[in-house]
């Protein structure tokens, strides 16, 4: 059984030596591992539910209501695009990809409490307070984004397959869509994290709110073509549906620095916490006029005034 090397610490201020903390970190790496191993394992048992459950919208949105399996034997001439993978490899590929990619999300909660166990010790209270904040806040706001991803992508691929020219036969890779999907979720996931990088720099003391409040009209407009961008589909409503809530987002990010501005001045008129040491002045002062001190000599033959270059001749 792995043991973590915190619980053999005594220090009250959770200070310990590098072999330990080299121990503490092997330990929870393993755990992080073995977690991500099973959950990886897990998900390779439904590796194609989870490839259905990515393409199914696309498939519906270009006039294909047709399963994988349907869709081979189907000859008819329709809208609907196909599927197809290149190569012999390819489908293991994909699957290992697949289900290595949902391991480690799945596992997310896991190595993510075991990152937290190591870094905590190290923190202060009103530090270790903001972290979890920071990262309660943070997955939410990831899956709000990857979930206006999946809404947008079925739009974006009926329009994209619009400029199909007539007859012809559209194949989409496999392993080519998936790649798209996914980085469409992280762009979208990281760009909802944008208000939530702003507001970390607001309490470390970085960014300032009134700075980010004077950002606004750059922000919309920045925002806006971004948005304008990651959706290219011609409808204004994808557009609107990714920049309305990072516009919000932004303008309560604002909000909350502004508070903490507020907040943080208080606090520096009250004084440090009790957990923290007080700041050192360590600008230079006059000290004033220099009082001469008479030193007895220490030597009999040092009583003698005669001096060569200064110095006595016993010296």
């Amino acid at each position: 059984m792995l043991k973590s090397a915190r619980k053999k610490e005594m220090d009250p201020e959770g200070r310990m030596p590098l072999a330990e903390h080299l121990r503490e970190l092997r330990n929870r790496l393993v755990k992080s591992l073995l977690a991500i191993l099973v959950t990886t394992i897990v998900a390779a048992l439904f590796y194609k539910n989870i490839i259905q459950f990515f393409t199914d919208p696309i498939l519906q949105a270009v006039g294909c209501d047709y399963s994988f399996a349907e869709l081979a034997k189907n000859t008819s001439e329709n809208k609907c695009a196909r599927i197809v993978q290149n190569g012999l490899l390819s489908p293991f590929t994909l699957a290992l990809t697949v289900s290595l990619s949902s391991g480690v999300v799945l596992a997310a909660p896991v190595w993510l409490y075991q990152l937290w166990g190591f870094v905590a010790p190290g923190l202060h209270r009103h530090e270790k307070k903001y972290s979890l904040a920071f990262v309660g806040a943070g997955f939410p706001l990831f899956i709000m984004g990857a979930y206006f991803a999946y809404w947008s992508l079925p739009k974006m691929a009926s329009v994209m397959l619009e400029f199909s020219i007539i007859g012809s036969d559209n194949q989409l890779p496999l392993d080519d869509l998936l790649q798209l999907i996914m980085r469409m979720i992280v762009v979208f996931g990281l760009s909802f994290e944008l208000p939530l990088l702003l507001v970390m720099l607001n309490f470390g003391g970085v960014l300032s709110g009134k700075k980010m409040a004077g950002w606004w009209r750059g922000m919309i407009m920045g925002i806006t073509v971004f948005a304008a961008v990651a959706t290219p589909s011609t409808d204004p409503i994808s557009m609107l549906a990714l920049a309305g809530p990072i516009w919000i987002l932004y303008f309560a990010a604002t909000a909350i620095a502004l508070a903490n501005d507020k907040r943080r001045a208080r606090r520096e008129a009250e004084g440090p916490a009790d957990d923290e040491a007080s700041d050192l002045d360590l600008t230079p002062e006059d000290i004033g006029e220099i009082e001469t001190v008479s030193a007895s000599r220490a030597l009999p033959e040092q009583a003698s005034t005669d001096r060569v270059n200064g110095y006595d001749d016993v010296t």
